[in-house]
């Protein structure tokens, strides 16, 4: 297998995993209850999806 005549230098290295760069995570306000839930996910707040009641959420008391 073919091996590299010289390493390539920290500033090459550095320059390319510069673009390795995270994005922030994505959030839409919940129609129901306003409170910021990813896109096409149920809300974990209010347990509705695309206006329907998916999840059965049970209060605390």
């Amino acid at each position: 297998m073919a091996q590299p005549k010289r390493r390539f230098s920290k500033a090459r290295t550095r320059t390319r995993r510069s673009q390795w760069k995270t994005a922030p995570i994505a959030t839409v306000p919940c129609p129901t209850c306003k409170t910021p839930v990813r896109p096409h996910h149920v809300c974990s707040n209010c347990g509705q999806y695309r206006g329907r009641q998916v999840l059965k959420l049970e209060s605390p008391a």
